[in-house]
């Protein structure tokens, strides 16, 4: 990847300032990057949907309300109608793009349908879409101090309210975003 390290398994952190309605305020895993791109999923955008809704469209039956009541959430703008689950172990499944030793990003259907039975991986976070970048252009929006970014943690990903993982995410490198400015050139 040249001089830029990859940030795969990373945090991408909006700053305070960043007003894009799709990334305002937002926490983002970064899934993959390389030359091509990037691809990361939102952990903390929820879309009042839940997994039962989606296993519906799907004909598929959730085995208890539990199940059908988990909130899904929007992964970013590129695919909306499309689901990932975000999970650990990495396990087997149909369609898996690994972000770690631990972690993956399923997209198949294989995955829903283990999750509707009771089935499913450890421990599981569920999207419709995801965000996605260029070649170059997430180096560029960190350039242009859109973005704080540093190591991941899975713990924010899985147990932490998604109302606290934007701040959690940046509490990790240090940073306590109430104290950024949302304008540029005052101190």
């Amino acid at each position: 990847m040249g001089a830029l390290a990859s940030l795969n398994n990373h945090f991408l952190i909006a700053m305070p300032a960043l007003i894009d309605p799709n990334f305002h305020h937002t926490a983002t895993l970064i899934c993959e990057h390389n030359e091509d791109g990037a691809l990361g999923i939102i952990i903390n955008r929820p879309l009042g949907i839940s997994l039962g809704d989606i296993l519906e469209h799907m004909d598929i039956k959730a085995s208890s309300e539990a199940i059908a009541g988990q909130p899904v959430f929007m992964g970013g703008p590129v695919q909306g109608d499309r689901g990932f689950v975000l999970h650990e172990p990495l396990g087997n499944w149909d369609a898996t793009l690994k972000v770690t030793e631990h972690t993956g990003v399923t997209s198949s259907r294989d995955i829903l349908e283990a999750i509707a039975h009771g089935a499913g991986p450890e421990k599981s976070f569920i999207t419709l879409g995801y965000a996605g970048w260029g070649p170059g252009q997430l180096e560029e929006e960190i350039a242009a101090n859109a973005w704080l970014s540093g190591p991941a943690s899975s713990r924010i990903v899985f147990d932490i309210p998604y109302e606290q993982r934007w701040e959690a995410a940046a509490a990790l490198i240090g940073v306590d975003l109430r104290l950024i400015s949302g304008e540029a050139g005052h101190a």
